[in-house]
């Protein structure tokens, strides 16, 4: 998971956002690179997972600070200004995958940086509901006023098999 996101992640420190964290296996994977001046808001709605979470930091501190909330990333967060979100496996679930988007954009301090990973897929699974291919993401990412969206990474899925992809997308420094 590391080196899937590692481009995406240009410097050490900063104040980021794991939206649908679930146990955290992305956090921590953002946190090794962010390290010990990084803060993470790890967001996720199912309450299991997020207790799972807080455990598991009071078990083996990651790097970075991970801070679990149970929250539905659809709504209203309350998160301070972030220089960055990460969303693993997260946009396939909603519908409305444009205006959550747009609301993550405006989460970001100019310069701030999307990562998303998702599944390389056009077609409907029962574990994909809302696919989400590289090419319809960019477009959406420009639409919500992100540049410099590009792929960074791809990997196999352990699970399914099933191609994976991981991009970038910049909120303008002068929008």
């Amino acid at each position: 998971m590391v080196a899937l996101i590692r481009v995406g992640v240009p410097q050490a420190g900063g104040m980021w956002a794991d939206l649908g964290a679930g146990t955290g296996n992305f956090a921590w994977a953002l946190a090794e690179l962010i390290g010990p001046a990084g803060q993470i808001h790890a967001i996720d709605r199912d309450a299991r997972a997020i207790s799972a979470l807080h455990a598991r930091v009071r078990n083996a501190p990651a790097l970075a600070t991970i801070l679990p909330q149970q929250a539905d990333i659809t709504k209203a967060l309350a998160l301070p200004v972030l220089d960055g979100v990460v969303m693993a496996n997260l946009l396939h679930f909603l519908r409305d995958q444009q205006a959550q988007l747009e609301r993550i954009a405006a989460l970001l301090r100019p310069g701030g940086r999307v990562i998303t990973v998702e599944y390389e897929q056009i077609a409907p699974l029962p574990w994909i509901p809302f696919p989400l291919a590289f090419a319809r993401y960019a477009a959406m990412a420009e639409q919500a006023g992100l540049e410099q969206i590009a792929r960074i990474g791809t990997r196999r899925s352990p699970t399914s098999g099933r191609t994976m992809y991981a991009a970038v997308a910049v909120r303008p420094l002068n929008p």
